[in-house]
């Protein structure tokens, strides 16, 4: 029996610059998911000026990584400005957004909370 795939997208064993695996594309928010299953989110994102993500609510922890620009987050009213090399967390259940006032690359850590698995 072959092992479930839990990262994708990505290569193995081999010292990669995420920086450089989205390209920014006019008018366009461009991502890459490396991993998506009921407990974990990764996806690499790359966000041209202007774009964004409206406010939502999810039941889930989330962990901004930006790796290149600076991105403006709205996390239940509050204003982060964040740019290169900063992480902002996003408590679950708290509305959160995100706007591109300048381009910039994020990694979105997204994790959620054990589901109970029936037999």
């Amino acid at each position: 029996m072959d092992k479930p795939e839990l990262l994708k997208n990505i290569e193995f064993a081999k010292a990669l610059d995420l920086v450089d695996m989205v390209d920014y594309q006019p008018g366009q928010v461009v991502s890459r998911t490396f991993a998506q299953n009921p407990f974990l989110s990764l996806t690499l994102f790359a966000f041209d000026r202007g774009e964004g993500i409206s406010a939502h609510t999810v039941p889930a922890d989330a962990l901004v990584l930006i790796l290149d620009g600076e991105a403006t987050i709205n996390i239940d009213g509050e204003i982060i400005k964040a740019g290169a090399g900063q992480a902002v967390a996003m408590p679950a259940g708290k509305p959160h957004g995100l706007d591109a006032e300048k381009p910039f690359k994020m990694l979105l850590v997204v994790v959620r909370p054990p589901q109970k698995i029936g037999l």
